[in-house]
């Protein structure tokens, strides 16, 4: 019966009781502005009277405060009936001061237990180091008393210590004795400190389960690992946030207590150029302090505005620190402090430069020294490439020889032929002696103070006057052996091949007493002999070593480009693994082509390599970019060439770098004061989409030098009606452009004055013109001539003679010292007193 009535049912709650549980929040908060929100209920104990007595007044059994999701733990058993108390208020006011006070209470229940918790390991702390000082006092007595023993002698055999046995053992428990040694060999015992054994946490209770009022577990938090493995750390850990907060308060103490520091001299690098507040970072200053100081010297700037070197100077000297100036240029590479010492210097091959006029046998000479034949595949019969080869002599030696073309348009490859060589072999016809080339071949050998030997070539050749070329060279003074002179000549013939041992021995003779050594033991330097784009192979640069061994793998820098060597080529189109000094390698891997005379300098690391170029890129760019001072005439004057001179584009594409240089500057000199060229583009390498695009958009015709279009670039070019230049020879090309330029300007305008006549006296003619009659004073007067009327030599006007007549007669032709009459076909403008001026106008084809 009892158990149907306590049974629930799902439908509604049970009828006639009241809830003995009343549920309620509290939301804790803890440091670091941690909150927890629990749920706290609050049971009644039900009590049920016997029929006709009043209901006692409900009493609180028991609060529990814990945090929502925990399960609740079984029930305590029931207390005693307690004595009845006064009801309390069944407010909901009340209610909460309960929870409050509940709250209270666990609180510190919770800090009771840890605070115990704390106090006993501070005493099992303290009771360890008690243990481990004693035992390090009984270490020292048995040294010392071991250190005062005699000689060891036979002992007696002692009975075994049972104190520390004894002391080992735990508390409520004998330890037992061990048994005595039998003989007195035996070793002595071992003794052992005694160790108390660590305890162990001991089950609860469960009295102790039962007064969860002292069982703080529930307000202790999650379990972790950390936790679990360390029981007895009840303790919670400080933050880091505290731990900052301590270390810093402890930083300032001692900051205080030292007293003021020490200012640090440093040493600051300061550029050329650079803001204040960079200059502050380096000198660890506050920029305000740095821009106070410069607001004393009378200059008022912003931290973030850029001072120069000297102002910088003060500043750092001012602050108290050590300044050290760098500039912009110290990134590059200083091949002039970089001198070899002379033990290292090993002897190497001569380098020797054959230059001289064109069409004179230079490379039909070269060729009969090699055994090659070079000459035959050059265009037009002529040299338009500088060239670098090894010959090895009869005797085992080896020679770097540099051919160098002789057209005049190829200054430039002469010079650097001349500046990279250690002799110089001047090659002359004996037939046709110095011309212009072979007298600028003998002033840039002379300013690059090189030596030079006179080839005398085609003496086989009728007419040929040898003992003429030799007198024409004193005029340069350059005197030859033979007129007691310094200066070897060698008469050779390159058809014939006579005379080129001769030749040899004095190349070997000049070069032991020039004593040619060179360090082979480090990082290669060269000189970029030639440069060029080709299509397979990326660019490629004829590279002339100086010092060193280059090899393949090797970092360098050339120019304003950067690379690693990815393979070495000779002379003879075979790959080698280094390259020596004085041997002439084409280099491949490059991310670029450089500039022929650059120099190639092998660095330590690709970033090095980067730098250095990058720095000589932005050189570059800044004077190609950079403007001349401007004043008000200047401008004007650019504002009248630019009105009255006509720009003739072109794009110039060549297969070498230094034909591409030869070819421009040889446009360049094709400029008048009434046309000039302007090259909107030149590059080594074959003619690109680009290329083609950019002539599109601007007119201008694409010159290719040994060079044609890709496919891409031909479709481009026929959609946009692109025109293509090409040649193989540097003087047809000259000779077309200036017909082209001179197309531009169209035919020359030329005036031939015919007469000259003066106006005695007007007449009207007609309605509206009017008659001059003229007095003939030179030459003759024609009828439909060009005519100029000047008055006081000002001209008045510019017209044609309409009429021409004698009396009444029109006639053709009045010469001079006769009278006639005319009318001026375009004005009206005739006073007496004026001069007339008849001319016949020419039109003439235009040369520059």
């Amino acid at each position: 019966m009892s158990d149907e009535q306590d049974k629930p049912t799902l439908s509604r709650k049970p009828l006639g009781l009241k809830r003995t549980v009343e549920a309620g929040q509290v939301q804790q908060q803890f440091s670091h502005g941690r909150r927890n929100t629990v749920v706290v209920e609050v049971k009644r104990r039900r009590v049920l009277g016997r029929p006709g007595e009043a209901a006692p007044a409900p009493e609180v059994e028991e609060a529990e405060a814990a945090p929502a999701p925990a399960p609740a733990p079984a029930p305590a058993p029931a207390p005693k009936p307690a004595a009845p108390k006064a009801a309390a208020p069944d407010s909901l006011m009340t209610r909460q001061e309960r929870q409050a006070q509940l709250l209270r209470e666990a609180e510190e229940a919770r800090m009771a237990a840890l605070e115990e918790n704390r106090r006993r390991d501070e005493a099992a702390r303290a009771r360890a180091a008690e243990e481990e000082k004693a035992r390090a006092e009984a270490r020292q007595e048995q040294a010392a008393a071991k250190a005062a023993e005699p000689a060891p002698a036979p002992a007696p055999p002692e009975p075994v210590a049972e104190a520390p046995a004894a002391a080992a053992a735990p508390e409520g428990e004998t330890a037992a004795p061990r048994p005595a040694a039998t003989t007195s060999a035996a070793p002595a015992p071992r003794r052992f400190t005694p160790v108390e054994a660590p305890k162990r946490p001991e089950p609860k209770r469960p009295e102790q389960k039962a007064n969860r009022g002292t069982d703080n577990r529930r307000q202790s938090g999650k379990l972790t690992v950390t936790r679990a493995l360390n029981e007895d750390e009840g303790a919670r850990a400080r933050s880091l946030a505290a731990l900052k907060r301590a270390r810093e308060k402890e930083k300032r103490s001692h900051m205080t207590s030292s007293g003021p520091r020490e200012k640090q001299v440093r040493e600051v690098v300061v550029p050329e150029s650079i803001t204040v507040q960079e200059l502050a970072n380096r000198m660890a200053e506050k920029g305000s302090d740095l821009v106070k100081a410069l607001f004393k010297m009378g200059m008022p700037v912003t931290i973030n505005q850029a001072i120069d070197q000297d102002t910088a100077e003060l500043l750092v000297t001012e602050f108290g620190h050590e300044i050290k100036r760098v500039s912009e240029g110290d990134v590059d590479i200083r091949h002039d402090e970089d001198v070899d010492d002379a033990a290292h210097l090993k002897p190497r091959a001569p380098v020797v430069t054959i230059m001289g006029h064109v069409d004179h046998g230079k490379t039909s000479l070269l060729d009969a020294l090699r055994g090659a034949n070079v000459q035959a595949g050059e265009a037009g019969g002529i040299t338009q490439h500088i060239g670098a080869y090894q010959v090895k002599a009869k005797d085992g030696s080896v020679i770097t020889f540099l051919d160098t073309p002789g057209h005049e348009a190829f200054t430039e490859m002469r010079q650097r032929g001349a500046n990279v060589t250690d002799i110089v072999i001047l090659v002359v016809a004996a037939d046709d002696g110095l011309k212009p080339q072979s007298i600028e071949a003998i002033n840039h050998a002379k300013a690059a103070g090189v030596p030079i030997i006179v080839a005398i070539n085609k003496v086989d050749k009728e007419g040929a006057n040898p003992q003429r070329v030799r007198e024409r060279l004193l005029e340069h003074e350059l005197v030859v052996e033979e007129m007691g002179g310094d200066v070897q000549n060698v008469e050779v013939s390159a058809l014939k091949k006579t005379g080129l041992d001769k030749l040899l021995d004095a190349i070997a003779l000049q070069a032991e007493i020039m004593e040619l050594k060179a360090n082979p033991d480090r990082a290669a330097e060269g000189t970029v002999i030639e440069a060029k784009l080709d299509k397979g192979r990326g660019p490629v640069a004829t590279i002339l070593v100086r010092r060193g061994t280059l090899k393949v793998g090797d970092i360098f820098v050339c120019g304003a480009e950067s690379g690693r060597v990815r393979a070495l080529v000779d002379d003879h189109g075979k790959q080698i693994k280094q390259a020596t000094p004085s041997m002439p390698v084409e280099v491949l891997g490059l991310g670029g082509v450089p500039m022929a005379g650059d120099t190639l300098t092998v660095v330590e690391n690709e970033a090095r390599a980067r730098e250095v170029a990058a720095y000589r890129q932005e050189q570059a760019t800044r004077k190609r970019t950079e403007q001349a001072p401007v004043s008000l005439e200047g401008m004007f004057s650019a504002l009248a060439d630019k009105a009255n001179v006509i720009e003739y584009p072109v794009i110039v594409k060549g297969d070498v770098q230094g034909s591409v240089e030869a070819i421009v500057n040889a446009l360049n000199r094709l400029s008048t004061d009434e046309i000039r060229v302007r090259v909107l583009l030149s590059g080594a390498g074959a003619i690109t989409e680009s290329d083609v695009t950019r002539a599109a958009s601007t007119g201008a015709p694409i010159i290719g030098f040994n060079v044609r279009p890709n496919a891409k670039a031909r479709e481009i070019a026929a959609r946009e009606k692109v025109r293509f230049m090409y040649y193989d020879v540097i003087y047809h090309l000259t000779a077309d452009v200036a017909k082209e330029m001179a197309g531009e300007l169209g035919p020359e305008r030329v005036e031939t004055v015919v007469g000259r006549a003066e106006v005695k006296e007007v007449f009207p003619a007609g309605k509206r013109d009017k008659a001059a009659g003229l007095l003939v004073l030179e030459g003759s007067i024609r009828k439909g001539l060009h005519a100029r009327l000047t008055r006081e030599d000002v001209i008045v006007s510019a017209t044609t003679i309409a009429s021409l007549r004698r009396f009444k007669d029109d006639v053709a032709e009045v010469r001079a010292g006769l009278e006639c009459g005319v009318v001026l076909a375009d004005t009206n403008d005739i006073k007496p007193g004026d001069h007339l001026e008849v001319f016949e106008v020419e039109l003439r084809e235009r040369t520059l």
